[in-house]
């Protein structure tokens, strides 16, 4: 479903269920068969269904005992409370580039990737000292997955099986931690899930794995991509760069906007209808699996004017960049204030900036948008 108001109505019909159980692709994965390219995207978050993956009360239930931990009203201060250490560590990246003496950089690996990557690990309570193991791990399984038309050529089975090994390898670390978590309580949300005083209780521990894989994945990817993909727009429209570093109130803008002609995540495959559904003409039969794009109905003409344009005056931008309706991304504050620290820093330190390969090379992915590098030259990185 690519039209605006379709996807809106469709994204909170109870009658689209996410549980993948219930969907033609969850079948095929129980039934042992091979999925579809990209498919394999959705076995990156563990084996039993993780939030983004079901349907209340399940869902609820535990969106609930993750938010408990989260966010406000419980815990009002964990997601301001990263502010400085996300602040500290854009300008360490930057103070590395500069002290370097070089005047070119990826945007991706020397500064975009390293930020969440640190939060949600400090967020999850994962020791960042293992960051160098499931870096590894994620590269490949996303790259695995990343897969298109050649998924059946002897390459493509080949990262295929390499992402298969990896996602084993991240769900037996996970696994192991969580196991030790039991034991000896510590800092962190996986800690606290699975030791939970509150109303739902605990998190069982091969829920806490599932939603483990899917918080550590989908924490930091989605962010990553967001911020390459808002520092590629910027120097992609000429003036755009320059116009918001002089006027940083405009930065929440400028991302919503990136957001909505960049989507980070372009849809989730795991959706089908539990019963016939008549939309825009159209009966979608029960059973059927249901793609809703969100990267389409945020270029939708008769939603949006000049679709294709990138306006950071654009009003009314509520774009599906972040997702619609229960299953809105639970993480949206908590990435907003990583993008927008992320990219008011890089504006403010790293002058006159400009791309070096236009397009850059995009990630093999039907479903994650986002460049694997961004290599860009500049004058320089000022203090």
């Amino acid at each position: 479903m690519t039209g605006y108001q379709e996807l809106l109505t469709l994204a909170h019909d109870p009658r689209i269920s996410s549980d993948i159980s219930r969907s033609p692709l969850g079948a095929a994965l129980a039934a042992g068969a091979g999925p579809e390219p990209g498919a394999e995207d959705m076995q990156a978050y563990g084996r039993r269904p993780s939030i983004i993956m079901s349907d209340p009360p399940e869902h609820d239930r535990a969106r609930r005992q993750v938010m408990r931990h989260f966010g406000p009203p419980h815990a009002p201060d964990v997601i301001p409370g990263m502010e400085p250490s996300i602040v500290a560590l854009c300008n360490q990246l930057l103070d590395g580039v500069e002290a370097s003496g070089k005047t070119r950089l990826d945007v991706v690996d020397d500064y975009a990737y390293p930020v969440p990557v640190m939060v949600i690990c400090k967020i999850l309570g994962v020791p960042l000292a293992d960051e160098p193991r499931f870096h590894a791990w994620i590269y490949d399984m996303l790259t695995g997955t990343d897969l298109g038309p050649d998924a059946t050529t002897e390459e493509g089975k080949a990262r295929t099986e390499k992402a298969r090994a990896s996602r084993d390898a991240l769900r037996r670390y996970l696994a192991d931690l969580i196991d030790q978590l039991q034991h000896e309580p510590r800092q962190g949300l996986l800690s606290k899930l699975i030791h939970d005083d509150g109303p739902d209780g605990p998190m069982p521990p091969e829920q806490a794995l599932s939603n483990a894989m899917l918080l550590l994945v989908a924490g930091h990817d989605s962010t990553v991509n967001t911020i390459s993909n808002c520092v590629m727009t910027l120097l992609r429209n000429p003036g755009c760069y320059d116009h918001v570093r002089s006027r940083p109130q405009l930065l929440p803008r400028a991302i919503e906007e990136v957001q909505r002609l960049q989507a980070a995540v372009q849809f989730f495959p795991s959706r089908s209808a539990t019963a016939d559904i008549d939309i825009a003409g159209t009966v979608i039969p029960k059973g059927a699996a249901v793609h809703l794009v969100y990267a389409a109905a945020n270029r939708d003409p008769n939603r949006f004017a000049n679709p294709n344009r990138f306006d950071i005056q654009r009003p009314d931008n509520e774009h599906f960049g972040w997702g619609s309706g229960i299953h809105t991304c639970l993480g949206g504050p908590l990435a907003r204030l990583e993008v927008n620290l992320a990219l008011e820093t890089f504006l403010r330190r790293v002058a006159t900036p400009r791309l070096a390969v236009d397009p850059p090379p995009y990630r093999r992915s039907q479903i994650f948008r986002g460049p694997r590098h961004l290599i860009i030259d500049f004058d320089v990185i000022t203090d």
